[in-house]
């Protein structure tokens, strides 16, 4: 009796049989102009200081940070997104570093962009939770709250002295209501409509940002659920979504990126602007010890992580692997 007719007629393994063939009929694809590098740099620092949390990233000097662009340039990444990390004594409860043209982000924006000039897009962090010694990203009420208003008014100003150092893109990341409608309306004011801004759109209140905060050496008590969103809501974040574009959000962003790639996907779905996502330091450090544990393959696993953000909708990707993985696309 024959047994022919038992046998399956579609073998979808017959397009995965060679690496060429998997190659030819893959869905996705990383480019390395789909990558962003953020880049911490220190003040009063001579040499590059290792984050114990973040194997293989450091809090750079300014020669250093100019060196990482340079790279990332060469390997055909896209964007480098800088954050500030001052000296402890220059921290006050309004941030005042944050606003100083020659505080340390400031004079860093203005040396990358001496660096690379337009061959690289120079990104910077709005916020004000580097400077500040409560560590929240605003200024606080009598009540020790933030004070969603008075914070809007500094990060007015922060736009404007980004843009004056060099900025192409400004990233306001404290998740205060209105933030985006403020922020282009300043750099409106000065004459500085070609700066974009990407928009910290959905930002959830993670367990996963803990070794960034030995990254900026963050002064934060307590936590930051009464202006980030709550890891349970969706429609929360689709409503962010709509107030940052109506404001006039040029970009907007996920964060984190893998703990929630069904937002990211609802995003992406949602609009017709170009979606990041910013896969952060605990994705990182997880991969990374995992790693050196030998628990996993590191490379495959910088990799698939990379796609499945690339496959749930992102057009860019902030990693911390930005140039090392451009370097290995190309």
């Amino acid at each position: 009796m024959s047994t022919y007719g038992s046998f399956p007629g579609t073998r979808p393994r017959r397009l995965r049989t060679t690496p060429v063939m998997r190659r030819m009929v893959a869905e996705t694809r990383l480019h390395p102009a789909d990558l962003i590098l953020p880049a911490f740099v220190r003040e009063g620092v001579s040499e590059p200081v290792p984050i114990a949390a973040m194997p293989g990233v450091v809090q750079h000097t300014r020669d250093t940070l100019k060196k990482a662009a340079a790279e990332a340039v060469e390997a055909g990444v896209s964007g480098i997104m800088l954050f500030g990390v001052p000296e402890d004594e220059k921290k006050d409860a309004a941030g005042t570093a944050g606003t100083d043209p020659d505080g340390i982000l400031q004079v860093a924006l203005r040396d990358v962009r001496a660096e690379v000039g337009d061959e690289l897009l120079v990104m910077s962090d709005l916020c004000l939770d580097e400077f500040t010694d409560h560590g929240h990203c605003g200024v606080l009420d009598a009540q020790g709250r933030v004070d969603n208003d008075a914070t809007l008014e500094r990060y007015a100003e922060m736009a404007q002295v980004q843009a004056d150092a060099g900025a192409h893109v400004v990233g306001p990341s404290g998740m205060m209501d209105g933030q985006v409608g403020v922020v282009r309306d300043a750099l409106d004011q000065i004459g500085r409509e070609d700066v974009a801004i990407l928009a910290y759109t959905v930002k959830y209140a993670s367990a996963f940002y803990g070794p960034f905060r030995e990254a900026v050496g963050s002064s934060l008590k307590g936590d930051r659920k009464t202006y980030q969103q709550d890891a349970a809501n969706v429609r929360d974040a689709m409503r962010e979504l709509a107030l940052d574009l109506e404001e006039g959000a040029d970009m907007v962003m996920v964060k984190p990126a893998g703990p929630y790639l069904d937002i990211l996907a609802r995003v992406a779905e949602a609009v017709d602007v170009p979606v990041a996502a910013y896969q952060i330091s605990g994705e990182y450090s997880m991969i990374e010890a995992a790693a050196e544990k030998g628990w996993i393959d590191r490379d495959r696993a910088i990799l698939e992580a990379l796609t499945g953000i690339k496959r749930a909708g992102a057009r860019n990707i902030l990693t911390y692997w930005a140039t090392e993985v451009a370097r290995t696309l190309r």
